[in-house]
């Protein structure tokens, strides 16, 4: 893949991506922090992922990383979502060219609108979403997963993030700057918020795993 320069429009939800994108030569959008990561990713999706069932990832974005993680672990069901009409599009068209079986229909999902359409899941996957929204997006998306997921069901957010007592790289503090000042209700969530609501709905104590480029794996499990 030879990716040219891509930019999306407002319509697009180009205030959402933090990134111009490129465009592969089947004229699909392609995210380059979503090729840098998405292995790093799927390595710690192996290790705490069940091994049957399906895993919903909220704001599926381009599509990437789905169809990364569904050929990586095909023992698992993978469903796609994203709240936006251009987005849903561009799923399909990565699922469209890739011709994964283990890949189902994308769903229009914002995470705040509850009750999810969607019956049950083994996990619930969302990367790099709650510090570009507005942290009710956060609550909704925990308070989400706590009613699809059973018990011992996986929750897994990937992300930069704050922690108390742990010193925050440069280029995270200011990337808190860069989105606080685009959107105040915008910036770097602290883990031990995330932490605080999650408990209230049902998950336990998170297992935190470093990440390249400064990004941590929260993982909460549903008790």
């Amino acid at each position: 893949m030879v990716p040219t320069s891509f930019a999306p429009s407002a319509e697009e939800g180009s205030d959402l991506r933090n990134e111009e994108l490129d465009v592969s030569p089947d004229k699909r959008p392609v995210s380059p922090s979503a090729e840098r990561n998405k292995g790093p990713i799927a390595d710690v999706l192996k290790r705490i992922l069940p091994d049957h069932g399906t895993v919903l990832e909220i704001s599926s974005g381009t599509g990437q990383h789905i169809v990364h993680f569904a050929r990586m672990m095909p023992y698992l069901t993978w469903q796609p979502s994203e709240r936006d009409e251009p987005s849903l599009r561009w799923i399909k068209q990565w699922i469209a060219a890739e011709g994964l079986g283990n890949i189902l229909s994308p769903l229009r999902l914002d995470a705040t609108e509850l009750p999810w359409q969607l019956g049950s899941a083994a996990a619930v996957v969302c990367l790099n979403m709650i510090h570009i929204a507005p942290w009710p997006a956060a609550e909704g998306l925990i308070r989400g997963a706590e009613t699809i997921l059973g018990q011992g069901g996986i929750l897994f957010l990937y992300g930069p993030y704050l922690r108390s007592g742990v010193q925050t790289s440069p280029s995270n503090m200011a990337f808190d700057s860069e989105l606080r000042s685009r959107n105040p209700e915008w910036g770097l969530r602290n883990v031990e918020d995330v932490t605080r609501c999650a408990l209230l709905h049902s998950f336990g104590e998170p297992e935190i795993h470093e990440m390249p480029a400064n990004n941590l794996s929260v993982v909460f499990q549903r008790q």
